[in-house]
């Protein structure tokens, strides 16, 4: 995420607008403008493909990059 204010809340926005349910966020200290974040969530009642969500999520304000690390 960009080392911003509000970056964070408008990705987890985007989770709760597709009923996604958030387990964990571990995040580091911001370098050189940007945070690296992990967030692990339940996403079995979204309504959409993987492939649309993390579509979602990398559009989201702030965000720099979304990869699907594990699922």
């Amino acid at each position: 995420l960009q080392d911003e204010p509000g970056a964070l809340s408008g990705l987890l926005t985007t989770f709760a607008r597709r009923s996604a349910n958030i387990l964990t966020i571990n995040s580091i200290i911001p370098t050189n403008g940007c945070a690296l974040v992990t967030i692990s969530a339940d996403v079995t009642d979204v309504g959409v493909s993987m492939e649309e969500l993390m579509g979602q999520f990398g559009s989201a304000p702030g965000v720099i990059k979304a990869d699907i690390l594990a699922g």
